[in-house]
């Protein structure tokens, strides 16, 4: 099993800063966070201020703790900079298959030979993407939920050459950041969770666009005759209209033409009423 003592995140956004920010709060590992343009950088170290802030004021962390969290994390614009020391490298790009790849393909010739690379996709083969690489034994899937802070799942996935050396590490590590995990034993498009939520969340959008009802009430049916801390639409608005897209499509072209996607959901995306993202999609995220 190797050692983790560095960890590069590649990608600030919506889900790496919040992967970065668990893996030094909680993990009290080094981070090295990596995006393609300054203010990327940038809104991700804010976002990931912001955040702590926030713990203090709850009283569960001090400005000590907030301190040395921030301390653990270094920016940076270079990747081999970033990956050049890092033992784990967590890939969090937007969800293209070529742009991930190329990525893989990129960080294989910077990272030390022992690292290991764990692609953040919720849909993506994690066999094809270790496929650009010359270590398809320690590529694997570590897919964390939004907002990584907070969620305590991370489904651990295996790819088709996958060392058992591999998921032992990244098991330890997702249990030392204090998260649950599940292991998805075949590289399967969708993994557990998306599998499962992806249709109903379609369906859901598709009751909205079609009138059967309206936006409340069904997220209160949702909520309450399900249990779900909050209904699908306003979960769709934190994932991403986009994002449920590229995964739906996904699904449909590797599995099933039963995953296609409603054209309410394709109308959204092209509208850019992504949600949290945007500042609107089914709700209106600009008044706080």
């Amino acid at each position: 099993m190797t050692e983790i003592k560095k960890i590069a995140v590649l990608g600030a956004g919506l889900m790496g800063h919040g992967i970065a920010q668990v893996a030094t709060q909680v993990g009290k590992y080094e981070v090295n966070l990596r995006d393609v343009e300054q203010r990327f950088v940038d809104s991700g170290v804010s976002m990931i201020r912001e955040s702590l802030q926030r713990f203090v004021k709850k009283g569960q962390l001090t400005e000590a703790d907030l301190d040395a969290t921030l301390a653990r994390i270094h920016p940076t614009l270079d990747l081999k900079e970033a990956v050049a020391n890092a033992d784990l490298i967590i890939e969090a790009v937007p969800e293209n298959l070529e742009l991930k790849k190329a990525t893989f393909r990129e960080v294989d010739s910077y990272a030390p030979s022992h690292a290991i690379i764990a692609s953040n996709t919720s849909s993506v083969s994690i066999t094809e993407m270790a496929s650009a690489t010359k270590r398809p034994e320690r590529v694997c899937g570590m897919h964390f939920f939004n907002p990584p802070q907070l969620m305590k799942l991370i489904e651990v996935i295996r790819g088709a050459k996958t060392s058992d050396a591999t998921i032992e590490t990244i098991l330890a590590v997702a249990h030392r950041m204090e998260k649950e995990t599940v292991l998805v034993k075949k590289d399967s498009p969708g993994f557990i969770v998306n599998r499962i939520l992806i249709p109903a969340l379609n369906e859901a959008v598709a009751l909205c666009y079609e009138g059967v009802a309206d936006r409340d009430d069904i997220d209160k049916a949702i909520k309450l005759g399900l249990n779900w801390p909050m209904g699908p639409l306003m979960l769709l608005d934190y994932i991403g209209s986009d994002t449920t897209l590229a995964i739906a499509e996904v699904l449909t072209k590797e599995l099933d033409p039963k995953f296609h996607p409603t054209t309410g959901l394709k109308q959204m995306a092209k509208a850019q009423l992504l949600g949290r993202k945007t500042g609107k999609g089914f709700y209106d995220w600009t008044q706080k």
